[in-house]
């Protein structure tokens, strides 16, 4: 993330002087994919690749903003009918009213942000541009009265109220509270979080991205979340205590079989075993054996290829060359239906991997993957 780059865009675009810096970084999840909205962990770490912006009040009630990537110049209000028709300027307008509801006398400002974040690998560049905003617009006009739990939820409702998306808050979580060398175990239901080291010695963390983006997405998130549900008002029936599929256990839901579609009956096999995997990763982590959780991001690629059918060709084709490529682990990463696989490789392997994905996978599909590598860095910071 180069501060310089874009120090060099603000001054060209306002009036010469210099505001200050700040960043937010994307995220990768090592594990734990589907579960946040059955109640069970997720496994986010932040990267190094994000957000850097710079931002300098200019008194007046007007935000005046430069997308650098995008080259597009934009200003605003700071009330609820002055919202942009720009959609990444939505982000910015929407953190700005999240942290006015909070009580942050948010006043005009210039800004120019820019970003090494891919767009659509499944890395969260919203989450990092709200979190950026939010972070720093707390630090310039709210005195740091915001703590980072609300500023998560600033961004996340900044994407539910602007933007249309009715995303949960491990992106914006794991954006803010990102520790380098570390891992972030999130209990989706109570908020809880705790620091696990991830420190990969003579392995690789990359994103192969495919390219690719299947349409079904949103319509199939939705059927799934739907088939999570219904499992649990069965499984209820008998264990009145059951919120989530995070309550059950694989015999709970085998006793509940027969009111179960099979359908529904594979989706929360998955869930109940992906909830479970992701404790034995944390176990394994603490042991610093790299080896397991390398299974384990196998068998979560397989149960989303089979039981909870969100995986497509290009995916599995990747995943498979991973695991003859001899790759530690593999496994897709975000909802599915494209995007990127997860691969921790090790480092005497890494070059023949990445041949082998660019080569085959360009014969198969006739596309070219992209490669990114992915350190495990810190969160939302003011960098000058």
């Amino acid at each position: 993330m180069d501060i310089e780059h874009v120090r060099s865009r603000f001054v060209k675009h306002f009036d010469g002087t210099t505001g200050a810096v700040y960043a937010s970084p994307g995220r990768i999840n090592l594990i734990g994919e589907h579960t946040d909205y059955n109640g069970g962990f997720v496994f986010p770490g932040a990267i190094d690749k994000g957000i850097v912006a710079e931002i300098k009040p200019n008194g007046t009630h007007t935000v005046r903003a430069y997308s650098i990537d995008l080259k597009d110049y934009t200003e605003f209000g700071l009330e609820e009918q002055d919202a942009p028709r720009a959609s990444w300027a939505r982000y910015i307008f929407g953190v700005c009213r999240e942290m006015m509801k909070r009580g942050v006398p948010v006043q005009g400002f210039n800004t120019a942000f820019a970003g090494d974040v891919p767009l659509g690998a499944g890395m969260s560049s919203s989450a990092a541009l709200e979190s950026t905003y939010a972070f720093a617009l707390n630090e310039l006009f709210g005195e740091g009265q915001i703590d980072k739990f609300e500023l998560a939820k600033v961004g996340q409702a900044t994407e539910h109220n602007y933007c249309g998306v009715k995303c949960g808050i491990m992106d914006q979580f794991a954006s803010l509270f990102g520790r380098k060398g570390s891992l972030i175990r999130l209990d989706c239901r109570t908020l809880e979080y705790a620091y696990y080291p991830f420190e990969p010695k003579g392995y690789k963390l990359v994103l192969i991205d495919s390219v690719v983006k299947h349409e079904l997405a949103s319509s199939a998130y939705n059927k799934r979340r739907q088939s999570c549900e219904s499992v649990v008002e069965v499984i209820k029936q008998q264990h009145p205590q059951v919120e989530f599929l995070r309550d059950c256990t694989l015999q709970m839901l085998q006793e509940a079989k027969s009111g179960i579609s099979e359908e529904d009956y594979q989706r929360a096999e998955y869930v109940i075993e992906e909830i479970q995997r992701v404790l034995e990763v944390c176990d394994a982590l603490e042991k610093g054996d790299y080896e397991t959780v390398g299974q384990k991001m196998y068998e979560t690629h397989q149960g989303m290829s089979k039981l909870y059918e969100v995986s497509c060709e290009e995916l599995d084709f990747l995943n498979d060359l991973a695991f003859d490529c001899g790759v530690t682990g593999s496994r897709v990463m975000g909802g599915g239906f494209g995007g990127c696989t997860l691969n921790l490789v090790k480092e005497e392997l890494y070059s023949t991997f990445i041949e082998n994905a660019k080569t085959k996978y360009k014969a198969k599909l006739g596309k070219s993957p992209k490669v990114y590598d992915v350190v495990i860095s810190d969160g939302a910071r003011r960098l000058a």
